[in-house]
């Protein structure tokens, strides 16, 4: 690939841009970055513009539901760990979800995708969304993040109680934890205005056309969070991020994307899991088209069977009555065999009831129907016929 200029790799990005139409779409990456309006605290002295990255410097550090000790704890966080900062209120700092947070929705207000069952769609409006906890049950969550409404789209988690969805947490969802367990590690304040190009030097004008190319990449990135947004509302196995990663590998290429590039880097390595996912689930869906193959053909067989078999009528089998060496339990008791045309036992007989007291002498060799019932006979590994009644069909 022949390197670009920056004015040409700007024009790239403003096309991009210009080709993303606007999706509406609740449920975005949690963990890709978002540009919440700045809610500084009042009551904190130099807290960085919002938001920005910060390192937790202690183990075991719960993270809340909401900014104080009296909400309930929704995980832990230990020293070395990193989360994203968007406010802060009264010595606690409102954070994006960590990894293995979800919340609460009720079952009530969403409709499942029936192509894609990890993701439902939102029937009402103003449904209130709680904080989760793995130590609160849903019915007694009620630390509220947001309301969502109709058409907005959740990430289910595979799990219902209490007439509740565990969810993925929705765009706009945060949790807390406190400030004094939190260092600063950088801004992530990437709003910055489009510099005016100086020709007094060479040097400036390469750091103006820097500034601009930054800010592009980054209004292309955020376009393309987007795009990735509405593939992921799709069914599993109709998403395609080829486009969406050639874009975003054009970003992380470039030498002149700063934050844009680390951005992209994080979204590459999601897409990744998500295509091995979609992955999957093709081979699942191909397994169970193989499975639903075979079990036509079973039943076709089946039927055809069942075509060739004979229909008995009243009778519960027919065939030529023949002797047997094999005796019941009780010795005067005599059973006798059930043949087919080419001599192969068909199954062992006895009578029963009325039939026990004939004479059967005259059935002998005879094609004959016996009304019964069936039951297994162990010691042949065939059925055993008690019968009642014996009717002569013809030699």
């Amino acid at each position: 690939m022949q390197p670009q200029t920056p004015k040409t790799i700007i024009t790239f990005f403003l096309v991009i841009l210009a080709g993303s139409a606007p999706i509406s779409y609740a449920q975005q990456l949690p963990a890709l970055p978002q540009v919440p309006a700045p809610a500084n605290d009042v009551n904190t002295v130099n807290v960085p513009s919002f938001p920005y990255l910060a390192e937790i410097i202690g183990n075991d550090v719960n993270i809340r539901s909401g900014p104080g000790t009296n909400y309930y704890r929704c995980g832990k966080l230990n020293e070395g760990e990193r989360v994203e900062v968007v406010s802060s209120q009264f010595g606690w700092s409102r954070i994006m979800p960590p990894l293995g947070s979800f919340s609460w929705i009720s079952m009530q207000y969403v409709s499942v995708n029936m192509d894609d069952p990890s993701f439902g769609t939102v029937t009402g409006d103003e449904v209130r969304v709680y904080a989760g906890s793995e130590h609160v049950k849903p019915m007694h969550s009620t630390a509220l993040q947001l309301k969502l409404n109709r058409g907005d789209k959740v990430k289910l988690l595979g799990e219902e109680q209490d007439d509740y969805y565990k969810i993925a947490p929705p765009t706009g969802a945060y949790l807390w934890v406190s400030s004094k367990y939190t260092r600063l590690v950088e801004s992530l304040d990437w709003s910055m205005p489009t510099a005016v190009v100086s020709t007094a030097t060479d040097t400036g004008m390469t750091a103006s056309a820097n500034v601009t190319v930054e800010s592009e990449m980054l209004k292309a990135y955020y376009a393309l969070e987007k795009r990735i947004g509405a593939e992921q509302a799709k069914p599993i196995t109709q998403q395609d991020y080829e486009d969406i990663k050639e874009v975003l590998t054009e970003i992380a290429n470039s030498k002149d994307a700063g934050k844009a590039a680390r951005y992209t880097e994080f979204a590459l390595g999601q897409i990744e899991r998500f295509e091995l996912a979609a992955e999957v689930a093709k081979a699942l869906q191909l397994q169970d088209e193989q499975l639903q193959a075979i079990k036509h053909q079973i039943d076709k067989a089946r039927v055809a069977r069942l075509a060739q078999v004979e229909d008995l009528g009243r009778f519960t089998v027919i065939g030529q009555l023949k002797s047997s060496m094999i005796y019941d339990a009780e010795p005067e008791q005599k059973r006798y065999r059930i043949v087919n045309e080419s001599d192969r036992t068909i199954c062992y007989v006895v009578p029963s009831g009325p039939a026990s007291t004939m004479d059967l002498s005259r059935f002998m060799d005879h094609k004959v129907g016996l009304v019964g019932t069936i039951e297994p006979h162990p010691p042949t590994v065939g059925a055993l016929v008690h019968f009642t009644e014996i009717v002569e069909l013809g030699s």
